[in-house]
């Protein structure tokens, strides 16, 4: 990914939401920090470090905008925004502990810095203070939405483990399990965000869910294509990890040699970086973006006839999806 890309992206969006938009952010991200030092210095640090690790605040934004302009519950908005990315941090942290990741987005992880146990930890802190945080503002409803949303996560999580180094991964079981680990905290935020505001849940979930799925295709072709220094990872940390995603899925199809692949033996980044040109000479990288983006055109035609501001916006973060793989 493109960081300088991907922030334009971000600030188009905030710059259609206006200096309202741009103060309800700027209280998330005070709120973020304020509870990652509230647990004693140590887990200070590595809840911090996650936190300011986490990217563009995409999932935030979309509660704010999913709000609309005139939220009927500000406390709501910025808890359900803040509870948003808190988990969103806390499952980094976990992916992180299972993956035994060295880094992320060129960072020392909290496992790699500071031990399984210290990550367990913060991990298990960052969900905590989640639901503490949303549930102050005492909307039943947005419990148990991000408490659902919570338990798809742990169940995508689980199909992943199970479906590690199996290469007869089917692509419905792939895109269901993307649904899970991903795009279910789309929806909620999406949710969140019109629990706040004025309605549309129902339709915002679709576009949250639809957007949510795109960026994870978007990101498995990253594993495949994108270069170290952009992405912050090298090339097929998915195959080591075992993990079948899309690209893989669809260049067995195509070349013998990946179909009798057994990814044990994929190894080391040199055998990783090999097997990706592989996937790549296949044309699957393509046809694997080219889904994604029929998924984000898909979700922006599901807009029609809301509020022009809100649209727009909402579009705004869809591009900035594509952007990812700019």
């Amino acid at each position: 990914m493109s960081a300088p890309a991907t922030a334009a992206a971000m600030r188009a969006v905030v710059d259609a939401g206006g200096p309202d938009l741009v103060r309800v952010m700027d209280t998330v991200e005070g709120r973020l920090s304020e509870l990652a030092r509230g647990h004693g210095p140590a887990l200070a640090e590595h809840a911090g470090s996650t936190i300011a690790a986490g990217g563009k605040r995409l999932r935030p934004l979309l509660v704010c905008v999913s709000a609309g302009w005139t939220a009927r519950d500000p406390e709501l908005l910025v808890r359900g925004a803040t509870a948003v990315e808190l988990v969103h941090a806390a499952t980094l942290v976990h992916d992180d502990v299972l993956d035994r990741a060295g880094t992320r987005r060129g960072r020392p992880t909290v496992v790699a810095a500071a031990g399984r146990e210290a990550a367990t930890a913060t991990g298990d802190l960052l969900f905590s203070r989640a639901f503490a945080e949303l549930a102050g503002a005492g909307s039943v409803e947005a419990v148990r939405e991000l408490a659902v949303a919570c338990s798809q996560l742990a169940a995508g999580e689980l199909m992943q483990r199970a479906d590690a180094y199996d290469t007869g991964v089917s692509v419905s079981r792939y895109l269901e399990r993307c649904r899970c680990k991903t795009a279910v905290l789309f929806r909620a935020a999406c949710v969140l965000g019109s629990l706040a505001g004025d309605g549309e849940g129902e339709r915002l979930a679709v576009f949250g869910e639809r957007i949510g799925l795109a960026f994870q295709l978007l990101d498995d072709v990253l594993d495949v294509a994108g270069p170290p220094e952009r992405t912050g990872k090298p090339r097929g940390t998915d195959l080591l990890d075992g993990t079948v995603t899309l690209p893989l899925i669809l260049a067995r199809e195509r070349d013998p040699a990946l179909a009798s692949l057994d990814l044990r033996t994929v190894r080391d980044p040199v055998a990783a970086t090999a097997v990706c040109d592989s996937i790549a000479a296949t044309g699957a990288l393509a046809d694997t973006r080219a889904r994604g983006l029929a998924m984000v055109a898909q979700a922006k035609d599901g807009l029609a006839g809301l509020e022009y501001r809100r649209r727009a916006a909402l579009e705004l973060v869809a591009d900035g999806v594509v952007d990812r793989y700019a």
